[in-house]
């Protein structure tokens, strides 16, 4: 067991407050790098890390904030110097008060935004995050936390760059605005099941607005995790003549306490928040106690940085992105036509689509970095969640590290070679599988075949730590016109699979009616009788008039389209 886990055993844990506060009391100058201070002025922030320890402390957290290469390539010192001075500073400062306090590697953003909307890129952030944290475990800190993180891309580097390169345990929280979003825009919902899926041990908030303004934020938080929650909010708001916060010690105090019933379990202070700050709030928690959480039945969802589908209803996954039996398509691919796909994904996201499949498997091109170029334009430009579409671990790989967000993996199947090589790629990133009932075999022609073929990959997934909310079964559409029987199969199969293993369901709805006339009768018929059967994801083309509108019918009669909304909002 960790240090971090053991200590999260308590009812709650005490984290220090602001150290910038602190610095700029002693009479640090705007514009100095406080990292600086580790080196030239020890003794103060020992000092200042013995206050916070004497408040109530059980963690606090080395003055490493800024310790990245883009922010001291001016100072004259190496990251290493800095992060390893700030750390043994902290850590002397233990074994002076409380030597079963543990030493947090602290670790803000690097100071750059990362494409596309700035110029440092996933790999760079990367480097930079990897060079702090082997720094600081080599300094003997007990944790890293990356604190005050705005962009969710920005937050998967740190994290994979810490659990990549170090053994230490992992807390990670975003500042969040009023308007429940950070600063580029990313949504409380895929924070949390973005960086939950990269198997951190805690997460939650810090910075920006007070206990009293954050409680919305914490209240959406709380229903999105099983994980320990954090919340290290500000003094309240600063004037904005003065710049003092507005909030005393014990009003701090006196709003954390109503928080707890959210189920928070590690509290502390972030800017404006002193020593006396935490004083107040140790107090007010050894007097009233601490609220456990009630755990969250989590939803089956997926999600782009900016924008969750819960996947609680039919959701249709836009087929358009693929180079099967699309001559014009494959054109695009060979000729690198970045501006097409995009055209392809625009015009299927306004016809309705939820979710986009995204296949750029071709002879002839380098599908790797095919499919990473492709997931970084698509997402600069479109905000609905994607679905990775490949059978190369390599390539589904280097896709689900940059992506931005909880995809959905396209996908895995019954035969040993792909359950050992994709789901262990899924588990590591976090994200969701759709498993192909099928298997060395083949596609079972009977209904019971293929569900035998999905409760494997279920195992499977589960014995690894997938959740069953994100494992997802294609049943597999065969041919009407040559395997007329297999309809019937197909839908029993699905039946099955939704309603008594308990897992989500998808189908390639159009593979039905290949061969036949009027192909756009028998697929949306199949749709139709598909929803009836438990379809939860329809990899459809949204273009489709009658497609969609099967899909949207089927939810107003079905009672999920409360009030008729979405379906007036198309058609009148």
């Amino acid at each position: 067991m960790n240090k971090l886990k053991e200590l999260l055993q308590k009812d709650y844990v005490i984290l220090d407050g602001g150290m910038g506060t602190m610095l700029q009391a002693a009479g640090m100058k705007m514009g100095e790098t406080p990292e600086m201070l580790n080196i030239t002025e020890p003794e103060l922030l020992i000092s200042i890390h013995e206050q916070y320890l004497k408040a109530g402390a059980d963690i606090i957290y080395a003055n490493t904030f800024g310790g990245n290469r883009y922010k001291l390539e001016e100072c004259g010192h190496s990251v290493d110097e800095l992060v390893t001075a700030g750390i043994k500073n902290a850590k002397k400062a233990c074994a002076n008060v409380n030597p079963r306090a543990l030493v947090a590697l602290d670790v803000g953003p690097i100071g750059q935004l990362l494409e596309p909307t700035g110029t440092l890129s996933f790999e760079e952030a990367y480097e930079m995050y990897a060079e702090i944290v082997k720094a600081g475990e080599a300094a003997g800190a007990d944790l890293v936390v990356f604190e005050t993180m705005t962009d969710l891309l920005d937050v998967k580097a740190a994290v994979l760059a810490a659990k990549e390169n170090s053994q230490l345990p992992i807390m990670t929280t975003m500042t969040f605005e009023e308007n429940m979003r950070t600063f580029t825009g990313c949504q409380i919902s895929s924070f949390a099941l973005t960086i939950s899926g990269l198997g951190v041990d805690a997460l939650g908030v810090n910075c920006s607005l007070g206990p009293k303004e954050l409680e919305p934020v914490i209240k959406e938080l709380t229903g999105w995790t099983n994980l320990p929650v954090i919340v290290k909010p500000n003094a309240g708001l600063p004037d904005p003549v003065t710049n003092e916060y507005n909030v005393t010690a014990e009003q701090f105090a006196e709003f954390m306490k109503d928080l707890r019933k959210y189920g928070i379990k590690i509290f502390g202070g972030c800017c404006g928040t002193t020593p006396e700050f935490i004083k107040c709030l140790s107090d007010m928690l050894h007097k009233e106690g601490n609220l456990a959480k009630e755990p969250v039945k989590m939803p089956s969802a997926v999600c782009s940085a900016t924008s969750t589908v819960i996947v609680d209803q039919p959701r249709v996954v836009g087929e358009r992105i693929n180079p099967t039996g699309k001559k014009v398509f494959k054109q695009a691919l060979l000729d690198n036509d970045m501006d097409y796909i995009l055209g392809q994904a625009l015009e299927q996201t306004s016809a309705g689509a939820d979710i986009l499949d995204v296949n750029v498997g071709l002879p002839g091109i380098d599908e790797r970095q095919m499919m990473i170029d492709t997931v970084k334009s698509l997402q600069s430009v479109v905000d609905v969640p994607l679905q990775l579409d490949s059978t190369i671990p390599e390539v589904l790989d280097s896709a689900l590290r940059i992506y931005n967000g909880k995809p959905i993996v396209n996908s895995v199947n019954g035969e040993e070679e792909s359950l050992n090589n994709i789901l262990p790629i899924v588990k590591k990133y976090g994200a969701a599988v759709i498993g192909l009932a099928l298997d060395k075999n083949g596609i079972p022609k009977k209904a019971q075949d293929r569900v035998a073929i999905a409760k494997k990959i279920m195992d499977r997934a589960v014995a690894i730590g997938i959740p069953k909310q994100d494992i997802y079964i294609d049943c597999l559409t065969l041919t009407a016109s040559a395997e007329q029987e297999g309809v019937m199969e197909t839908l029993n199969a699905l039946h099955t699979v939704k309603h008594e293993l308990g897992l989500r369901t998808v189908l390639g709805v159009s593979n039905i009616s290949f061969g036949l006339p009027n192909r756009v009768l028998v697929n949306h018929i199949f749709l139709t009788m598909a929803m009836q059967s438990g379809l939860d994801l329809a990899i459809i083309n949204p273009n489709v008039y009658e497609m969609m509108g099967a899909v949207r019918a089927y939810k107003l009669l079905a009672n999920i389209d409360k009030n008729s909304v979405d379906y007036i909002r198309a058609y009148a």
